[in-house]
């Protein structure tokens, strides 16, 4: 099954000021059980690491997709990226910088107790300030100034300029109790203390690198789900993860490896599972030193005096020597499209002026003396083995491309345990990262990514590059205020060529996003590519 979804509809809450109401561990392989009420359980393998059970720690999508399961949202989003109403069954903007949110009645907490408007004021406070994080959720929130709790089924945020994109941002945000993690530290969520949610299952083991068991809740407000055990394992080995569902041992495997890609599309023990993703991948260089910058030296293995990378001359050659065609095809399998920026044709604010750079190798030799660098220099690129498709790949293949116009580059690999909290301090002179816009709008990058990293007004929470344009904050911060859509679509374009002009990141290619699953089970495939027990079903539901 291949789905494409219509991106224009990504926005959906941004635009929309009101929103009508809606209406033990588990151990084994394979999805047990018949129709029928019998039990069934279900057993997931995922390409992608787990760092915490700590739904604020580190907005990440392994991490996003099993708080999904334990946790909800005031706005829920759907496989197309679509907002709907979560615990807030509504939505309003009662003044044009005050949102009022009506919450869903008769939701409980995993442990029995009420949800309530105070666990939402809770969590507002809370998930900004994380310590250690890598990279959290302050993005969503920094345009709410106050939190208002008008009673327990109600709450206002109170912004200082309009903001029409708050719903749609808070659809990323996680919703805890404040009774279960008021004094909670990340490490009383891995233990399982504090992962009190309200969402369709309930924790029943968590295995750091390994596994998480969960079991189903059957008091969940959305009606119970038809997986009594979900065990959600890690497997980073992409031949093992394949190999582990054709001998049925897992039920359901994200990141499907290309090389496998074919074989199983022909195998009738299998179902393939497709959509167009928000996933950028790209590099990101050191913008944070003015001087040497680490893992970079001159031919003869002596630190340069100055960071090469915040020329815009060396960044221009160093995107301009990348093949992203050959990149696409031969090292992605037609599982990626090459890309000059970070959402997909259709979206809500792409530029169609910002087009995939060519592949123009003796301009980028040309570039890089005019830049100083006749002979070029010497570099290592960095980035994870076991997060992305095809990273550990993606990133040797750029090595060679930059070798040959005079960049020579080794490649350091990394497990993305140990890559992430590396990257978040700044330790690589570049690297390799990938970015979904699950907001399906072109601010969500911005803010997050290529804005000045400042706690105080929350911006920049994932600029682990430093990179810092004032230009362009000034411009993200006008467009994101503008409430007529259309408007603000004219102005995030702008900001896309402004940043892309600038190449803050160089981008190289959006993913698709593919599952496979024993025939008899259906997964219904993801834009955000969130990879979650609740769009598995057995056939007979279908």
């Amino acid at each position: 099954m291949t789905i494409h979804p219509t991106r224009r509809a990504l926005l959906g809450a941004g635009a929309a000021l009101a929103m009508p109401a809606v209406g033990a561990s588990a151990q084994g392989g394979a999805a047990q059980g018949g129709a029928g009420g019998a039990e069934r359980n279900l057993t997931v393998g995922i390409g992608g690491s787990v760092t915490s059970l700590d739904p604020h720690f580190f907005n990440a999508s392994p991490n996003n997709s099993l708080a999904m399961h334990v946790f909800d949202m005031l706005v829920q989003r759907d496989a197309a990226a679509r907002v709907s109403p979560g615990l807030a069954e509504s939505w309003r903007a009662v003044e044009p910088t005050v949102w009022e949110f009506k919450l869903r009645r008769g939701v409980k907490w995993h442990d029995g107790r009420d949800f309530t408007a105070d666990d939402v004021a809770f969590t507002v406070e809370r998930a900004p300030n994380v310590p250690n994080s890598p990279g959290g959720f302050g993005g969503f929130l920094r345009a709410i100034t106050r939190a208002e709790v008008v009673d327990p089924l109600t709450i206002r945020f109170h912004t200082a300029a309009p903001h029409p994109l708050l719903p749609t941002e808070l659809a990323s945000v996680a919703i805890i109790a404040r009774h279960a993690a008021g004094n909670a530290t990340t490490a009383d969520f891995n233990s399982g203390r504090a992962a009190i949610g309200t969402g369709p299952y309930k924790i029943a083991a968590y295995r750091p690198g390994d596994r998480t068991e969960l079991v189903r809740n059957d008091d969940y407000w959305g009606g119970a789900e038809p997986w009594s055990r979900v065990s959600y394992r890690f497997m980073a080995n992409d031949s093992s993860r394949a190999a582990a569902l054709l001998a049925g041992d897992v039920d359901l495997i994200d990141q499907v490896p290309t090389s496998d890609l074919a074989r199983m599309r022909g195998d009738n023990r299998v179902s393939i599972a497709e959509i167009g993703g928000l996933r950028l991948i790209y590099l990101f260089p050191d913008f944070s030193r003015e001087g040497p910058s680490p893992y970079v030296t001159d031919n003869a293995g002596t630190p340069l005096p100055r960071n090469p990378f915040r020329d815009l001359k060396v960044r221009q050659a160093l995107s301009l020597a990348i093949n992203r065609e050959a990149l696409c095809r031969q090292i992605m399998q037609g599982t990626a499209q090459p890309t000059g920026q970070w959402l997909p044709p259709g979206s809500y604010s792409y530029n169609p002026e910002v087009t995939p750079p060519p592949f123009q190798a003796d301009r980028a030799r040309a570039l890089l003396a005019e830049a100083g660098f006749p002979q070029g220099f010497r570099v290592t690129l960095h980035g994870p083995n076991d997060r992305y498709p095809n990273d550990a790949q993606t990133i040797q293949a750029i090595a060679q491309m930059w070798t040959r116009v005079g960049v020579q580059t080794q490649v350091d690999a990394q497990p993305w345990a140990a890559f992430s909290p590396r990257n978040a301090r700044q330790e690589y002179a570049i690297r390799l990262v990938g970015w979904g816009s699950v907001t399906g709008e072109a601010s969500y990058l911005l803010v997050n990514i290529l804005n000045t990293f400042d706690a105080a007004k929350r911006t920049g929470a994932s600029n682990n590059g430093r990179y810092s344009n004032p230009a362009l904050d000034t411009l993200t911060e006008r467009a994101t205020a503008i409430l007529d859509d259309g408007e603000r679509e004219k102005a995030l374009q702008q900001a896309v060529k402004v940043a892309m002009d600038d190449l803050g990141i160089i981008p190289l290619f959006q993913l698709t996003n593919v599952w496979a699953s024993k025939r008899g089970i259906t997964y219904e495939p993801r834009a955000d590519e969130r990879t979650v027990a609740m769009g598995t079903r057995p056939a007979v539901m279908r």
